[in-house]
C-alpha cells in the first residue's frame, strides 16, 4: 500500500460516487481505503457508516494551517526498499546501507520538519529518533502481563504518534487501529507508516491512525478484543464517563489496559490540582491506585488489577534533539525532585488491568 499513490480511483467503499465522498477525506483515501475494507464484516463493519465523515472532520486543513506543508513533505520522502523490519522488538525500518547517503539525509531533513516527536523511538534506515518518552520503556512494562495480542483487534485511545500501534503489530494484532485528533501526530505516523510500507514483511492494512477522539466511536460498539488508554484518563474532566467509554469498546471479556498518574492512597484518595500538575494544565483528577480499581470496578469491569507502579524519571521522559521545548526535568521542584514545580507529588504511573463484564 503506498499512502499517496498519484493515479488511484476515489471512490469509496460507503459511497456511489466520489463526488459524495468528503473532500478531505478523499485526498487520503488511499491511505485508509485498506482500514475500510478490513473493517468489512467484522463487528466493527457498524462504525463504516460515520467514518468517512469523521475523518474528513479530523483532516479538515480548517483545523490547523500546517497541515498542508506537512503533507507535502509526506509525499516528497522517497521509497526505499527496507531490507528489514523489526517492530517486535522495537520499531526499527531498514538498514542504514538500504540507501546512499543523500537520500539517508534526505529522509532525516524531512522527518525533522515533522519536530516535535514525542512517542518512540524509531530507528529508520540509519536515522535514530531520539523522541522525548522512551515509550519501549512502558511498552516493556506491560507486555509481561497483558493477554495475548495475537489475532486479536486492538484499539491505542490517545495513541500520540502511533509508536505503541506498531509494537501492537510486532505482537501479533490482527489489525491495531489508534485514535488521536492532534494532526501532526498523524503527519508522524503516516511518515513512519510510508516507510514501513516498503519492507517485504510489512504489516500493511493492520496498522492505522485516525484522528478522531473516542466519543467518535459509536456507542456500545463492543467490536474490540483489547482496547489501550495511556496518559488519557487524567486529562478527562469526568475520568467515569472515559472508563464506561473503554469499556463499551470491548466486547465482553475484552481486556482494558489502563495507564495513568497516580497517587500514594487508600480507595478515597484522589488529587484535584488547583491548577497546573507539573505545568499541564488539563490535568484533572489522579486517583489512587485503591481508588482507580473501584472506579474501575463500579464502571462496570472484573478481575482489575495493578500489574506495576513506576515513577516516572528524568531518563523517561527528557528534551532530546527531536523534541526541543520543556520535558519532565523543568516541571519537578529544582530543590526537591519528589514534588512538581506547583508542590504536588512527582508524576508516578500504574498500569491497571481489567477485563469488560
Amino acid at each position: 500500500m503506498t499512502a499517496f499513490p498519484q493515479n488511484t480511483r476515489t471512490d469509496s467503499p460507503m459511497t456511489d460516487s466520489p463526488s459524495e465522498t468528503p473532500e478531505y477525506f478523499r485526498r487520503y483515501l488511499p491511505y485508509y481505503r485498506d482500514l475500510l475494507e478490513a473493517l468489512q464484516k467484522t463487528p466493527l463493519q457498524p462504525w463504516l457508516e460515520q467514518l468517512p465523515r469523521q475523518i474528513d472532520a479530523g483532516l479538515s486543513e480548517k483545523r490547523y494551517g500546517d497541515l498542508p506543508a506537512w503533507r507535502r513533505v509526506l509525499e516528497q520522502l522517497p521509497e526505499v526498499s527496507a531490507s528489514a523490519i523489526d517492530l517486535k522488538n522495537a520499531v526499527t525500518i531498514g538498514l542504514k546501507g538500504d540507501c546512499d547517503e543523500a537520500t539517508s539525509a534526505q529522509i532525516t531533513t524531512a522527518l525533522q520538519t515533522l519536530i516535535p516527536w514525542r512517542k518512540g523511538p524509531y530507528t529508520i534506515h540509519g536515522t535514530y529518533i531520539d523522541t522525548e518518552w522512551r515509550s519501549d520503556w512502558k511498552w516493556d512494562r506491560l507486555a509481561p502481563h497483558i493477554a495475548s495480542l495475537n489475532g486479536r483487534k486492538v484499539l491505542d485511545v490517545g495513541c500520540g504518534n502511533g509508536y505503541h500501534c506498531w509494537r501492537m503489530a510486532g505482537a501479533g494484532a490482527e489489525l491495531a487501529i489508534g485514535i488521536d485528533p492532534t494532526q501532526l501526530y498523524l503527519m508522524q505516523f503516516l511518515a513512519v507508516q510510508r516507510l514501513v510500507q516498503a519492507a517485504p514483511s510489512a504489516p500493511a492494512g493492520r496498522v492505522m491512525h485516525l484522528p478522531l477522539g473516542i466519543e467518535h466511536l459509536p456507542p456500545g460498539l463492543g467490536a474490540f478484543d483489547t482496547v489501550f488508554s495511556m496518559g488519557v484518563l487524567y486529562h478527562r474532566r469526568s475520568p467515569l464517563d472515559h472508563l464506561v467509554e473503554l469499556r463499551d469498546a470491548l466486547r465482553r471479556g475484552g481486556e482494558l489496559v489502563l495507564e495513568t498518574l497516580v497517587i500514594d492512597g487508600d480507595a478515597q484518595q484522589v488529587l484535584m490540582p488547583r491548577g497546573r500538575y507539573a505545568k499541564m494544565r488539563n490535568v484533572w483528577f489522579i486517583p489512587s491506585v485503591a481508588m482507580l480499581e473501584l472506579w474501575l470496578q463500579r464502571c462496570g469491569f472484573r478481575h482489575v488489577r495493578c500489574v506495576d507502579v513506576t515513577s516516572t524519571t528524568v531518563e523517561e521522559q527528557r528534551s532530546t534533539e527531536w523534541m526541543r521545548f520543556e520535558s519532565l526535568a523543568d516541571f519537578l521542584d529544582p530543590a526537591d525532585s519528589t514534588r512538581t514545580v506547583e508542590g504536588y507529588p512527582a508524576p508516578r504511573r500504574a498500569i491497571v488491568l481489567a477485563e469488560a463484564n
